[in-house]
């Protein structure tokens, strides 16, 4: 099945995915060579640290052959109509994982391929970020009624933290200055799937009220690539949307802090608060690599009933 959308894998998939990702972390001999014999086509439309080496070494872990792709190699609906690259890679590969600018491009592609197609990150959301996300404040505290709180830019890991935390019960509050709003399609839809958990989803520009009391704390960059023209009117806007040490103490006595890096220390985030015991910033990047082994596992219809 494909994983476009966190949502896509419903309620009790995502428990399931959640599952996966601890027990794989706790003994990765547990799921080593399970995909023998198989090749997984990993394409990057924009650059990635975390998400190309922890989806390779989990691929080659799982034994599947990871086939790095570029942007220019492919080519997007530029070279050849992405029905065609769909239909193309299909028939050399058991599975795809992409990295893109349009989430429209993931949902050609999907349509036309018969493997699973993976959601490595897209202008809408960013869902293997997420169940690593999930699964770092798993190691620490219940999901069902957690309070998170996203300080920043409502872009597309917002967008998916917004459906992950509904589906997993949580109270999300977002944080952001005017006109920054995450997408309100995904956020009607986020607020549908909390009816049904007990979880709620708040928007609010107040960002010192959103931490207080919070159980967790996440931001992101203000800028991100492709907006760097933008750059010093982002840092100008996001004023006040800092998380430093006095916020963090305005959360909850234990309260975590995430961050899905890069982070940019002294804009979004202060040093001292990244360098914090409290800041799970690293676990958080390592549990990439063993819930996109949890994804991958998933989506091929492969993971172990344990």
């Amino acid at each position: 099945m494909d994983f476009l959308r966190i949502s896509d894998v419903g309620i009790a998939g995502l428990r399931t995915i959640l599952d996966a990702t601890a027990r794989i972390k706790a003994s990765p001999s547990d799921v080593e060579g399970l995909l023998s014999g198989t090749s997984i086509g990993v394409f990057f439309e924009k650059p990635s640290t975390r998400t190309r080496v922890s989806c390779e070494v989990a691929a080659v872990h799982l034994g599947a052959h990871p086939v790095m792709l570029r942007g220019d190699e492919v080519g997007l609906g530029k070279r050849e109509a992405l029905k065609d690259v769909a239909r193309v890679l299909d028939r050399y590969v058991d599975a795809l994982a992409f990295r893109v600018f349009r989430h429209e491009h993931l949902e050609e592609l999907a349509k036309h391929a018969r493997g699973p197609v993976i959601n490595l990150l897209s202008d809408v959301g960013h869902p293997c970020q997420i169940v690593a996300d999930l699964a770092t404040i798993e190691e620490h505290m219940a999901l069902q009624g957690c309070r998170i709180t996203y300080v920043g830019d409502g872009n597309n890991v917002c967008n998916s933290l917004l459906l992950g935390g509904a589906m997993s019960g949580m109270h999300v509050t977002v944080c952001t200055p005017p006109g920054y709003e995450p997408d309100a399609e995904e956020v009607v839809a986020a607020r549908a799937i909390a009816a049904t958990t007990g979880g709620s989803i708040t928007l609010m520009s107040d960002a010192v009220a959103g931490m207080r009391d919070a159980h967790v704390l996440y931001t992101d960059v203000w800028t991100s690539m492709g907006q760097e023209a933008e750059a010093e009117q982002r840092l100008r806007d996001f004023e006040g949307f800092q998380i430093d040490l006095a916020a963090l103490s305005s959360a909850d006595a234990n309260a975590l802090f995430l961050h899905c890096l890069p982070a940019h220390r002294g804009e979004e985030v202060t040093d001292d608060v990244m360098e914090h015991p409290r800041s799970m910033v690293f676990d958080q990047a390592e549990n990439r690599m063993h819930a996109f082994s949890a994804v991958l596992l998933y989506a091929s219809g492969s993971l172990p009933t344990w």
